[in-house]
């Protein structure tokens, strides 16, 4: 029998933690909790030996250490998805929240209803990833992905800039992966959210513009082209277009 998946509730407000958990239960995971910085750590660290959290959603305030520094010590085990709720809506801490590993975030107050999709997309997220790196080690052609000075691994989930190394985010890796598979092309936010969060339609393409942003810093911002009203478009010539 298969086990439930897991999630680590990081909330310090008693009320919302316990909503948040008892929605998760009701939808069939197997809920865990913790209502600081370091308690967050030490809980997920708990869980890795036998049932490892496969999602964690994660408040952006906590006491003892914030959000970002429990994301960063949790991503430094393993990659795991992670939610970030936030009661900020600056554009600087949504990239900070990114910029540390976290795949998505939500703005307080959130429906219910919504971090409950939004879960179920970060974990089929997860499987297409697997899926797609199993198809690629398997394929007959295994050459990288290369659009101008970019080379993309999709087996080894690894990218070069020239000879450099590019570390990318899980997310940000299945972003630049989608977008490169059509260079030149131009990517609808909207497809964006279905092929790389597996979250159809329009509600979270703000999201995709954070991710967006972040993976520029990484790989060149004239590297992605933006169409505005659109989506973006990974340029196959070295200067790319303009933004």
């Amino acid at each position: 029998m298969t086990s439930r998946r897991r999630v680590l509730v990081v909330e310090d407000d008693r009320v919302i933690n316990q909503a948040v958990a008892d929605r998760l239960e009701a939808e069939g995971y197997d809920v865990v909790r913790a209502w600081d910085g370091p308690g967050a750590v030490a809980t997920y660290a708990e869980q890795a030996p036998d049932h490892p959290c496969d999602v964690v959603v994660l408040d952006v305030m906590l006491p003892g250490y914030d959000g970002y520094e429990v994301c960063r010590r949790i991503q430094s085990d393993r990659p795991v998805p992670v939610l970030m709720l936030t009661a900020r809506t600056d554009e600087a801490d949504i990239l900070v929240g990114l910029g540390v590993g976290a795949d998505d975030y939500l703005t307080k107050p959130f429906r219910m209803r919504e971090l409950v999709a939004r879960v179920a997309a970060l974990l089929r997220r997860v499987e297409r990833a697997a899926e797609l790196a199993a198809e690629a080690t398997t394929a007959t052609d295994r050459r990288p992905i290369e659009v101008a000075d970019l080379r993309l691994d999709a087996a080894a989930r690894r990218v070069w800039r020239e000879r450099d190394e590019v570390h990318l985010t899980p997310t940000e890796f299945d972003l630049l992966h989608c977008l490169a598979r059509e260079p030149g092309t131009v990517v609808t936010r909207e497809r964006l959210m279905a092929d790389v969060w597996g979250w159809p339609g329009a509600s979270g393409t703000r999201t995709v513009d954070s991710h967006v942003k972040g993976l520029r810093a990484k790989v060149g911002a004239e590297r992605i082209r933006t169409v505005h009203g659109v989506g973006y478009a990974l340029e196959d010539g070295v200067q790319g277009g303009p933004a």
